[in-house]
């Protein structure tokens, strides 16, 4: 792929990976990846995107290519937001726009709210975790329709706290392929991405398991501040994803500029499930915010 930088920025605890993807003439397209815990992804079709605009994406401290410290005092959401400053100050950004996809979301809401920045031209919740206690109200009535075994395996291990047991980990995955990604079978890469997950992140700031929400994110929610954001909004989410069309659409209702995309057969991970239609429609999203008289 041409036009592709990479490089590194120092923050607080070390040192954050980054890529550029494309060199197009329009307004750069910020990434915020999932997790927490996660990277950035090699086969995510927004960097397609980069033909008409710089696509950037970075691993947050302690995730992929990025430096792995094991303080557990860098895992706040405060400090992932001071770095997403460094990262936009490093890399001169003046206008972009803001994409965070599942724990991304927070993390842009965080931003969007608690330091109110100028140059965001619009943001996009790309299967967004803007509540914790709804989304894991929302995964635990999931978890109702599946086989009772299945839920008497996660009761039990929940309640013993073994839920590194095989059988735990295997209701897991049965879960994931139902509501995180449909494909069968998974993509070599995103397995992969998964396995070099960075756990300790991911069980301090959020839990055991997706339906189970036990770190410091437990009581995350900024429903009730939706409300001050006063830039254009797009929300998307999977019809089957964990979240869930009902509470993407709620989120959606409650900007006042905001949209709401809907991508049939898809789960959480619709850039992998429709690879086509997802990086289309941030494309036309985006556009339209460019193109909008007195833009």
């Amino acid at each position: 792929m041409e036009h592709v930088t990479e490089g590194f920025i120092p923050v607080e605890g070390g040192n954050v990976w980054f890529r550029i993807t494309g060199a197009g003439p329009g307004i750069p397209l910020l990434v915020l990846h999932g997790g927490p815990g996660g990277m950035s992804s090699e086969i995510d079709p927004l960097r397609n995107l980069g033909s008409e605009r710089p696509v950037i994406q970075y691993d947050q401290l302690g995730c992929g290519k990025s430096g792995r410290p094991t303080d557990t005092d860098l895992w706040t959401v405060e400090r992932y937001v001071e770095e997403l400053e460094h990262v936009i100050e490093a890399l001169e950004l003046k206008e972009f726009h803001l994409l965070g996809h599942s724990w991304g979301s927070m993390l842009a809401a965080s931003y969007l709210l608690h330091k109110q920045p100028k140059g965001v031209r619009s943001v996009i919740f790309s299967s967004p975790a803007l509540s914790a206690p709804m989304w894991e109200e929302d995964q635990r009535n999931y978890l109702k329709a599946f086989p009772e075994d299945i839920q008497e395996i996660v009761a039990r291990n929940e309640w013993a706290q073994t839920t590194d047991t095989e059988e735990y980990q295997e209701a897991m995955m049965a879960y994931y392929k139902r509501h995180m990604c449909r494909i069968d079978p998974w993509p070599e890469e995103m397995k992969k991405e998964l396995d070099e997950m960075n756990l300790q992140i991911y069980h301090y700031m959020w839990g055991a398991s997706e339906f189970t929400v036990t770190g410091i994110l437990k009581d995350f929610d900024v429903t009730a501040r939706l409300v001050e954001l006063d830039l254009p909004a797009l929300f998307t989410c999977g019809r089957f994803d964990e979240a869930t069309p009902e509470t993407t659409e709620y989120y959606a209702s409650l900007v006042a500029d905001s949209e709401f995309r809907l991508f049939e057969n898809c789960s959480h991970m619709p850039g992998i499930e429709a690879p086509e239609t997802y990086p289309a429609a941030i494309r036309e999203f985006i556009n339209g915010q460019e193109f909008k008289p007195g833009a």
